[in-house]
């Protein structure tokens, strides 16, 4: 036990720091179960706080990379759906729009309002959910896609019965693969198209993911396809993004632009994204009610621990330790039980993100802040639960601490 000597001159002694964080390890190690058991609570709400805001952070990471290689300055112009009669691009959207000076490359599509089935077998009313779209050959460049297996409509293929199924259509048509020396076919409307190729996934298009795509030209001489494109797909230079959304209905339709709507898909992924996150207030809520239920355990463990050791404390004021250093003692053993579970705490809390996020395969992202500041709030709430005991044992006499002891 560490005692204070007197300091000269009369004034009352005082402890080295190094002493008071030996008392306050002297009183954790004699009691080692029931100070491991009092840190749980604090360890679990660090632990929860670290992991709800790690998890939706490495979500957020991966998305932000997603979006990149796809590309945040894609737009989507298409009319307003549902109009009578109903609103018609003009087949030469293409050549206007890319007529836009900040715009770096243009393509569309077009419903071609053909049925699509694996086989002359199958129902001609069962679709599957796929549309038939017809594609022009710098659709996939436009909107960063890529082949998964087999290739991509190009000015020979457009005018050929072929097709490129996105990534759902083939799962759905059952064409896991394409094998180029016997590629499948499949029926659209009443004709026989080859499949030479096969999607990967497109977050930012989904349409296109659940669609049959040919060439333009084989739409319009096989299928009846009008020219007229459903979709516009734009990428513009990111500086004039907005300026760009801003002019393309007007250039579309300039009688009717308010008939047109602009999109960026890579907002509307974010915030499908953010909508997902949205429980993690409920989590923190979780994680604050574990750290109150850890405080309390704390602040009970050291008020049964002024009751045990009256002795210690009356012996310790017998010989010269005054009421400030009782206090500051009890007041280290609390701060340091709570440090010691918040520390392990986050130590759990990083192994759980990391591991969650790599299962998920996303970057494992930790903010430092909330490392730094549950360690922080762990001290807070050792703090707090530390003032209570340690201005009780400060209070006993040393004849009160000796005599019910």
């Amino acid at each position: 036990m560490t005692t204070p000597t007197a300091a000269p001159g009369g004034r009352p002694p005082r402890l080295a720091p190094a002493d008071v964080l030996r008392l306050g390890l002297l009183g954790l190690t004699s009691r080692r179960m029931r100070a491991a058991l009092s840190a749980l609570g604090i360890s679990i709400g660090i632990a929860t706080m670290i992991v709800v805001v790690g998890i939706p952070a490495s979500s957020q990471r991966d998305l932000m990379d997603q979006l990149s290689a796809l590309g945040t300055n894609l737009l989507r112009a298409e009319p307003v759906p549902d109009q009578d009669p109903p609103v018609l691009l003009p087949a030469e959207s293409v050549a206007m729009v890319d007529r836009i000076g900040p715009v770096e490359s243009v393509s569309a599509v077009a419903n071609t309002h053909v049925a699509v089935r694996r086989n002359d077998l199958v129902d001609r009313y069962d679709t599957a959910g796929l549309t038939t779209l017809a594609a022009r050959p710098d659709l996939l460049d436009t909107v960063n896609g890529r082949v998964r297996v087999g290739r991509f409509l190009d000015d020979g293929t457009a005018r050929l019965p072929t097709a490129v199924l996105g990534y759902v259509a083939a799962s759905r048509l059952g064409f896991a693969t394409v094998d180029p020396a016997r590629p499948p076919e499949v029926l659209v409307g009443e004709r026989w198209f080859t499949v030479i190729g096969v999607l990967d996934p497109l977050p930012i298009a989904p349409d296109l993911d659940r669609s049959v795509l040919v060439g333009w030209d084989a739409a319009r001489n096989l299928l009846g396809f009008d020219g007229h494109p459903t979709v516009v797909y734009v990428r513009a230079r990111e500086a004039a993004l907005e300026d760009v959304r801003a002019v393309l209905p007007a250039t579309l339709d300039p009688q009717l632009p308010g008939l047109i709507q602009v999109s960026r898909p890579s907002d509307a992924l974010a915030a499908k994204r953010a909508t997902e996150n949205t429980f993690s207030a409920l989590f923190l809520g979780l994680a604050a009610v574990a750290l109150l239920v850890g405080g309390i355990g704390v602040a009970n463990t050291m008020v049964i621990s002024v009751l045990e050791r009256r002795r210690e404390i009356g012996l310790r004021r017998a010989l010269g330790a005054n009421r400030g250093q009782i206090r500051v003692q009890f007041l280290t053993e609390s701060v340091l039980l709570s440090v010691l579970g918040g520390a392990a705490g986050a130590v759990l809390g990083v192994l759980a993100t990391v591991g969650y996020a790599s299962y998920q395969g996303w970057p494992p992202t930790i903010p430092v802040t909330s490392v730094a500041g549950g360690i922080v709030g762990a001290m807070l709430v050792g703090m707090a639960a530390g003032v209570y005991p340690s201005i009780r044992a400060a209070r006993l006499t040393p004849t009160e601490a000796l005599a019910s002891a």
